[in-house]
Order: C-alpha cells, then sequence, then structure tokens
C-alpha cells in the first residue's frame, strides 16, 4: 500500500519560490530528469544523507499525493525501491506540513509540523 503524504527535500531559496510562487517547478535535478523527486518518510534521512550532504538551510515539503491524482506515478530507483516521482510543478496547495529540516536524537529527519 503507498502512503497518503511523500515528501520533498528544498533549498531556503526553492521553499522561498513555493511559497511565493504558489507552486515550484523543480530543482535543477528534477528539471533534469523530468520529474520532481519526492520520498516517502522511510526513505527521506537516507534521500537528505545521500543528496544534500553538507548543505545547510534545507527543508521539508510534506505533500499530499492524493491532491497530486495522476501526476505521481511510483518508480524504482535507488536500490530498486518504489519512489514517488512529480510529473508537474508541485503546487503549494497540496503541501500539508512545512518547515526547515530537523533531525531526531538518532539522525533521522523529522517530520515538518508548522503548515
Amino acid at each position: 500500500m503507498t502512503p497518503a503524504t511523500a515528501f520533498k527535500v528544498l533549498t531556503g531559496d526553492q521553499m522561498a519560490t513555493l511559497e511565493k510562487d504558489g507552486s515550484f517547478a523543480g530543482a535543477p535535478v528534477d528539471l533534469a530528469d523530468g520529474y520532481v523527486h519526492l520520498s516517502t518518510f522511510d526513505q527521506l534521512t537516507e534521500t537528505v544523507d545521500k543528496h544534500f550532504v553538507g548543505q545547510d538551510d534545507l527543508h521539508v515539503a510534506e505533500v499530499d499525493l492524493e491532491a497530486l491524482g495522476d501526476a505521481v506515478k511510483w518508480e524504482p530507483s535507488r536500490g530498486g525501491q518504489l519512489f514517488p516521482h512529480l510529473y508537474a510543478p508541485l503546487p503549494l496547495n497540496a503541501v500539508v506540513a512545512y518547515g526547515p529540516l530537523h533531525r531526531d536524537d538518532v539522525g533521522k529527519v523529522k517530520r515538518p509540523i508548522a503548515g
């Protein structure tokens, strides 16, 4: 069963664009690949550790996948795991919570609590 939400890691500038414009077309890697990369909560910490190492001012947006409808495709990626890929800009109205990236005591990325 697929989860109801997924997560997008954004830089501070990307988060500001999402808030200001009401949508986010994607990071450079998203634009190059043709879709916005999302992760499930279980995949989120590994995604941050692999693709955002050494970066500060990161934010996490929790996205309602149902609101995105057929634009979300579950496709194999890292290690054959299925990842949600968004074949459309990410609309702010599909974001149910967002905030600065924080980790718990064991280093796992926490869910955002602000909305």
